[in-house]
C-alpha cells in the first residue's frame, strides 16, 4: 500500500497553481506560431526527416509579455514547491516518493 503524506495546505496549494500555470503555457505556446520573430518558411528534405516549417509572422508584444510572466511564475512557484520547509521532515527514499505523490496530487495527476 502507498504511503499517504500529510502535505501542508501551502504547499498543495503551490504544487495545484504550478499545475494550472504550466497547462496555461503549453496552451498559449501550442497556439503561438513557432518563432518568436517573424520568419520566413521552409522545407528540409536531406536530413534524415522532412521538417517543413510555415512562414511566422512572429510574436505580438503581449504575446511575449504573457509567455514570460508565466515562464516567470513557474520558475517562482517551482522554487517553492522544491524548497519548502515540508521537504526537511522527510527523508531518504520516503523523500522522492512524497515529491512524486505531491507531483500527482492535484488536478493534473
Amino acid at each position: 500500500m502507498a504511503t499517504t503524506y500529510d502535505f501542508p495546505d501551502d504547499l498543495l496549494a503551490g504544487q495545484e497553481e504550478l499545475h494550472q500555470v504550466r497547462a496555461e503555457l503549453s496552451a498559449l505556446l501550442k497556439r503561438l506560431p513557432w518563432s518568436v520573430e517573424p520568419l520566413d518558411g521552409f522545407s528540409d528534405e536531406g536530413g534524415w526527416r522532412k521538417v517543413e516549417r510555415p512562414a511566422s509572422p512572429g510574436w505580438s508584444a503581449d504575446e511575449q509579455a504573457k509567455v514570460e510572466k508565466l515562464r516567470q511564475r513557474e520558475r517562482e512557484l517551482a522554487v517553492f514547491v522544491s524548497t519548502h520547509r515540508y521537504w526537511a521532515e522527510v527523508t531518504g527514499p520516503d523523500r522522492v516518493d512524497a515529491r512524486a505523490g505531491l507531483k500527482r496530487s492535484g488536478p493534473a495527476a
